[in-house]
């Protein structure tokens, strides 16, 4: 089972990925949880480069082809061995980021995004992706919150955008979960965190219990 989240700066993706892993232990889950990018030890170097706050003037082309680089590193070294292992993989962003980021986000042509995206992820398709899901505003005020009380702020190249970028990169995502019904579960973040936890352990219960 490939389960990725995907949503805004700021939604409560890593805190939901947290409590839904601990969740799954319990319940005897065998999993990894991950993360794009920087997910392998090379893609931490690419990471530190497409975060810092400091590249300005990284040009859209080359942001595009180094989360694709990542990509292609993480899903042969991490995401493909577990998964051939049996194993869940839990998954902090994938491919879908990369359309509503840099498709939607930053406008660049879907044809090559869609292209990058298949090579690099070798095919691999999440079963399920979980869309948190919450006001644009909301979660821009959030993440730099976040980022000034955990010291952050020379990662937050993507929090320096102006709204409107998360305006389009929430429509992007909504998009996508409205092509890709069958796959995607939206949820309201702009609840407390415990309702958004329960929502998705409602949501994940016929899965584990399809296991046993």
């Amino acid at each position: 089972m490939f389960i990725t989240f995907e949503g805004i700066e700021g939604c409560g993706k890593t805190t939901q990925v947290d409590l839904f892993v601990r969740y799954l232990e319990k319940r005897g889950v065998e999993l990894i949880k991950t993360f794009e990018p920087g997910g392998t030890e090379i893609g931490k170097d690419i990471r530190k480069i497409l975060l810092d706050s400091k590249n300005t003037h990284l040009s859209p082309l080359a942001e595009l082809i180094l989360y694709a680089a990542d990509r292609a590193q993480h899903t042969n070294e991490k995401l493909i061995p577990a998964l051939d292992r049996g194993k869940w993989v839990i998954c902090d962003r994938f491919f879908d980021a990369t359309v509503a980021y840099q498709g939607y986000g930053r406008g660049m042509d879907m044809e090559l995004i869609g292209l990058l995206n298949s090579k690099a992820a070798c095919g691999l398709c999440p079963d399920l992706t979980i869309l948190l899901d919450c006001p644009e505003d909301i979660g821009l005020k959030r993440a730099l919150a976040r980022n000034k009380e955990l010291d952050l702020e020379a990662q937050g190249r993507f929090e320096k955008e102006k709204l409107e970028f998360h305006r389009k990169v929430r429509n992007g995502y909504l998009a996508l979960a409205d092509r890709y019904k069958e796959r995607f579960r939206v949820i309201d973040a702009s609840r407390p965190v415990e309702m958004i936890s329960q929502d998705i352990h409602n949501l994940i219960t016929p899965y584990i219990d399809a296991i046993r």
